[in-house]
């Protein structure tokens, strides 16, 4: 009789520890939920995890074992061969470094839609309406404050970069409004699935856009996708809206845009130096920011984590994976597609 695989919890779960007890019954579990990156790393090169056919990790893990960098991918031991991670964003992950070692990761799409879409639409209208000022007159006792008028997102033309779930949702929540939706990716979506929504290109997105929402992942060819040039070719005025990541924008050209009048406001859930915010991005009252809080809602954190459970249980049972990451769809050596 084989042995039972093990796979390896890294981190803390919060809804749904009872879910991942319950693969008790046919794996062996391990946990490393708190500790430092050495330590992992001296688990890994011991014999520890030598039998770990996989793991589930998230983004508030990487306190824990720093990133799935190069280094700790290459110190994973042989037996190793599925990354399941709580996140739609990745970037602490090198996924070249894993597909090197055809070790499979997958992420978290579709449940973060919902409430990420939700976040970029106050963002939206928070920032078209310039309520920045007049949040922090109020409760500073000045009332409205030096109030500016907004804009109605009726007539609008919302460019949305990165016409994935999110995207998608994002453009379903603004029709509301009556907003005109143009977008941008590496390819056209199918019909069906732009539900009228215009694919024009890079360019063309950014000169017809007045609001211009980001809804990509971050990897080394989108970093700084929009910086000083791209912003030049943007609707003198235009309003800016990220709920992806930070460093897709480099936050020192947004900030000169901002004081220029090039862009009128911006609207950001996500920074490049997070938890650090710009200087510029924290003293106008031209931004309406949050502190990253597109998917803390009760649901989507349950949501989440039970995906990464059922990616890890599907590929080790099935050597399939529901949300295989983009950058290993089609290689042959990958887990094919589950059905979610």
């Amino acid at each position: 009789m084989s042995p039972r695989p093990t796979v390896l919890l890294i981190g803390d779960l919060t809804h749904s520890n009872a879910e991942w007890a319950s693969l008790g019954s046919k794996y062996t579990l391990l946990e490393y939920r708190k500790g430092t990156r050495q330590q992992f790393l001296s688990h890994c090169r011991d014999g520890t995890y030598a039998a770990v056919r996989g793991c589930y990790r998230s983004n508030m893990s990487t306190p824990v074992t720093g990133p799935f960098d190069k280094e700790l991918v290459d110190a994973l031991p042989a037996a190793w061969k599925f990354v399941a991670h709580n996140g739609a964003g990745y970037d602490n992950i090198d996924v070249d470094a894993c597909s090197a070692r055809r070790i499979a990761v997958s992420s978290t799409p579709v449940a973060v839609d919902d409430a990420t879409a939700d976040v970029g639409i106050l963002l939206l209208l928070g920032a078209l309406r310039q309520v920045h000022e007049p949040l922090v007159a109020l409760r500073e006792g000045r009332w409205k404050g030096n109030v500016r008028l907004g804009h109605d997102p009726k007539g609008k033309v919302l460019g949305i970069l990165g016409m994935g779930g999110i995207g998608r949702a994002m453009a379903h929540r603004a029709r509301s409004f009556g907003m005109e939706i143009i977008y941008h990716n590496r390819r056209r979506l199918d019909p069906e699935l732009e539900k009228g929504a215009k694919y024009v290109s890079f360019d063309e997105l950014l000169a017809q856009s007045d609001v211009l929402s980001l809804n990509l992942a971050l990897n080394a060819s989108t970093r700084h996708i929009i910086s000083a040039p791209e912003l030049a070719k943007t609707k003198k005025g235009v309003v800016i809206v990220n709920t992806a990541r930070g460093a897709l924008i480099n936050e020192t050209d947004l900030v000169a845009a901002l004081e220029s009048g090039q862009v009128s406001a911006v609207g950001l859930d996500v920074f490049e130096n997070e938890p650090e915010i710009h200087p510029g991005l924290v003293k106008s009252d031209r931004a309406f920011l949050l502190p990253h809080l597109g998917t803390t809602t009760i649901e989507t954190q349950r949501d989440m984590e039970l995906l990464v459970i059922k990616n890890l249980e599907t590929a080790i049972d099935q050597w399939k994976m529901l949300t295989l990451v983009n950058e290993q769809k089609g290689l042959d050596w990958a887990p094919k597609q589950a059905d979610l």
